[in-house]
C-alpha cells in the first residue's frame, strides 16, 4: 500500500480550499434568490388576495394562478402565514 505525504495532503486540503471558497458564494447568492423570489410570490398573492377581500370572489384564472403561486412558495419553504390565506381564498366564489 502507498503511502500518501504530507506534501500531498496539504495540496488536496488547499484545492479543497479552493473549491469551497468558490461553492459559497454561490451557495449565498442563490440563498438570496432564494428569499427574493419567496417574496415576490408572496407579494402577487397577497396582491390577489386583498383585490378580492371584500366580495369574496376571485376570477378562475386568478384562483388558478394564486394556487401556482401558492405551489411555488410552499415548494421553497414559504412560511404559514400564506397558508392561512389560501386557506379563506379556497373558499371563496371562483368566477368564470
Amino acid at each position: 500500500m502507498e503511502q500518501i505525504s504530507i506534501s500531498t495532503v496539504l495540496a488536496l486540503i488547499g484545492e479543497a480550499g479552493v473549491i469551497l471558497g468558490m461553492i459559497i458564494p454561490v451557495f449565498l447568492s442563490v440563498s438570496r434568490l432564494k428569499e427574493g423570489v419567496k417574496c415576490q410570490l408572496r407579494s402577487e398573492m397577497l396582491r390577489i388576495y386583498y383585490r378580492h377581500k371584500d366580495t369574496r370572489s376571485v376570477r378562475q384564472y386568478e384562483y388558478e394562478n394564486f394556487v401556482l403561486l401558492y405551489d411555488a412558495y410552499r415548494t421553497l419553504k414559504g412560511n404559514s402565514f400564506i397558508e392561512k390565506i389560501y386557506s379563506e381564498v379556497k373558499t371563496w366564489k371562483i368566477e368564470s
